[in-house]
């Protein structure tokens, strides 16, 4: 009977120990409301990101600005114009307005990506740090370019921060799971 309680203890231990080795579950419900895989039209300005604005006809006013804390550009002429929270169409169209309110007749006004705001990569990474985004990179591609896992990195997960306009989501995911501008990956450590 002591040996069978022995047994029983030692087996409750060692499973109870070797839980701790498997991976959560993935939790990308909240993230995936947000938008996954590359950029597309639907993608907000936010502070960091770094357009190419060009006013056809304006070569003065045409050049590149950045999206600053509060989500404005400071274009010479017509002074900040809010673009954060914006498509770049609808930033097009704000520049528009402005310019068309005594400025230029008929103004016509392209705005593009020149660079998207970086991503955050901290953890069991052998650099960690901002780096600058690339469009359709995921979690692994991240660790990738922070010079790789440490070696008590978890190499199956991570856990992903995004903001979003209701606040911060986060969520545990793959290593395949699309990273966008902006998002912080945290590289968990393993057990054993």
């Amino acid at each position: 009977m002591v040996m069978n309680r022995r047994a029983l203890v030692f087996a409750l231990g060692t499973s109870l120990a070797l839980g701790g080795c498997l991976r959560p579950d993935f939790r990308t419900s909240e993230l995936d409301a947000t938008g996954t895989g590359s950029i597309s039209a639907r993608y907000t300005l936010a502070a960091g990101d770094r357009l190419r604005v060009i006013v056809f006809g304006q070569d003065n006013l045409s050049n590149i600005y950045t999206v600053d804390g509060a989500g404005k550009i400071a274009m010479p002429l017509i002074g900040t114009v809010q673009v954060g929270g914006q498509t770049t169409g609808q930033a097009a169209r704000a520049i528009e307005g402005k310019l068309s309110s005594g400025f230029v007749r008929e103004p016509h006004v392209t705005v593009e990506m020149d660079a998207y705001r970086p991503f955050y990569i901290l953890g069991e990474v052998t650099t960690s740090g901002q780096y600058a985004y690339v469009n359709g990179m995921t979690v692994e591609t991240a660790v990738a370019i922070a010079a790789g896992f440490n070696p008590r990195a978890a190499r199956d997960y991570a856990v992903l921060t995004r903001t979003t306009p209701s606040g911060l989501v986060s969520g545990i995911v793959p290593m395949t799971y699309a990273v966008r501008p902006g998002d912080t990956i945290v590289v968990k450590e393993r057990f054993f």
